[in-house]
């Protein structure tokens, strides 16, 4: 199914922020509305719906500092009612594309728990590679993009 990525705002906040994780994977990601405050403070977050068949069914966050060739995807989760469809892949697959019409960026990091292997699959399967752990516990993983 194709998705689409759009701005959070007035017309899907609320749809974002209903969205759930499985109870196994609630430690793996802070809640949309942490991440929804955070990008309010914070003037190079940018957040963004994921939309399938019309429906909001996941939610990611990364920057992408002009002034920088690296963007970061810092916060990323779909659904647990939209899980196993493909949707995650169609997003990540989606965000990248839209971090590579900047124009500046050459290479994506993206952060996740060390014992999320789903995450850990999903990337590997873009190419990201494994750095190792950042001061948080948590594994970077970089993206270098052609160009």
């Amino acid at each position: 199914m194709p998705v689409a990525l759009e701005p959070v705002g007035k017309g899907n906040r609320a749809a974002v922020l209903a969205l759930e994780l499985l109870p196994e994977q609630q430690g793996f990601v802070a809640s949309n509305a942490e991440s929804l405050a955070e990008a309010r403070q914070d003037d190079e977050a940018i957040a963004r719906a994921v939309v399938a068949g019309g429906r909001v069914v996941g939610f990611l966050m990364y920057s992408a500092p002009e002034d920088d060739g690296e963007a970061i995807i810092y916060r990323f989760m779909i659904d647990r009612r939209e899980q196993g469809r493909g949707l995650g892949r169609a997003a990540v697959a989606k965000v990248l594309g839209e971090i590579a019409k900047l124009g500046h960026i050459r290479r994506v990091l993206i952060c996740y728990e060390p014992e999320n292997e789903a995450a850990r699959r999903l990337y590997a399967g873009f190419g990201f590679v494994e750095q190792g752990l950042d001061e948080d516990g948590e594994m970077i993983a970089v993206l270098e993009l052609g160009g």
